[in-house]
C-alpha cells in the first residue's frame, strides 16, 4: 500500500505547523498511520544541518551554501524517514518540502532554478507529494504574528525578501495546479483546519466529518 506525502507551504508567520499538527490528531483520531516530520529538519542529520541554516549568528552564509545545506538536509529527510514511510502505507505531514528552496533560495536568493530543479530531483530521490498546501496571508500579517520570540537567520530578511517568497508561492501553486490548493491565511485557525480536513479527507477517500 502506498502513503501519502502531504506538505505545508508559506511564508514565515502563516501557520503551516499549526495546520500540519491539527490535521495529524484528526487523522490520528481515525486510526490512519502517520509520520510528521519538518524541513529543514527530521532525522538527527537534518536536525544539525537545521541549527546551522536557522542560526541567526550566521549571517555571513553565502546564498550557495545555504542553498547545498538544505538540500543535503533534504536528502537525508526523504531518504531515511519520508521514502520509508511512505512505503509503509503512512501518511507523512511534512512543514515545508521542496516547493521552499524554490521561493526562499530561487526566487528570493537569485539561485539558478534550473539548477534547484536538478538538485531537488537528486535531493529528493523524484519524490513529488501528493498534497501541497499553501496558507497565504500579506507578508506584514504574517511577520507581525512572530514577534514574541527571537527571530531566526531567514526571519530577518527585510520585507522585499519575504515579498519575493510570497510571490514564488503563488506562482508555483499556478504552475501546480494538481497538487497545490490554495488557502486564505487570514481566516481562523478552525476555519483553516476544516477545509484541510476536507480537501485530505476527500484524497483518501474517507467520509467527511
Amino acid at each position: 500500500m502506498k502513503g501519502l506525502f502531504i506538505t505545508f507551504e508559506g511564508i514565515e508567520g502563516s501557520g503551516k505547523s499549526t495546520q500540519m499538527v491539527l490535521l495529524g490528531q484528526k487523522l490520528s483520531e481515525r486510526g490512519l498511520p502517520i509520520l510528521l516530520s519538518r524541513e529543514p529538519g527530521g532525522p538527527p542529520i537534518s536536525e544539525a544541518i537545521r541549527s546551522l541554516l536557522l542560526d541567526p549568528q550566521r549571517g555571513e552564509m553565502l546564498p550557495q551554501t545555504e542553498l547545498l545545506l538544505y538540500s543535503a538536509s533534504r536528502a537525508q529527510h526523504t531518504g531515511e524517514l519520508i521514502l520509508p514511510a511512505l512505503k509503509e502505507g503512512r501518511v507523512v505531514l511534512c512543514d515545508r518540502y521542496y516547493d521552499s528552496t524554490f521561493a526562499y533560495q530561487g526566487a528570493a536568493r537569485s539561485q539558478d532554478m534550473d539548477f534547484i530543479r536538478l538538485l531537488t530531483a537528486f535531493a529528493t530521490f523524484n519524490a513529488v507529494p501528493d498534497l501541497t498546501f499553501l496558507i497565504d496571508l500579506p507578508v506584514s500579517e504574517g511577520l507581525a504574528r512572530i514577534t514574541s520570540r527571537q527571530l531566526d537567520r531567514l526571519e530577518q530578511e527585510d520585507i522585499s525578501f519575504h515579498e519575493q517568497v510570497r510571490a514564488q508561492y503563488l506562482d508555483l501553486a499556478r504552475a501546480h495546479a494538481g497538487r497545490f490548493v490554495v488557502l486564505d491565511g487570514s481566516l481562523s485557525r478552525e476555519a483553516i483546519h476544516a477545509q484541510v480536513l476536507t480537501h485530505v479527507l476527500s484524497h483518501l477517500g474517507e467520509p467527511s466529518e
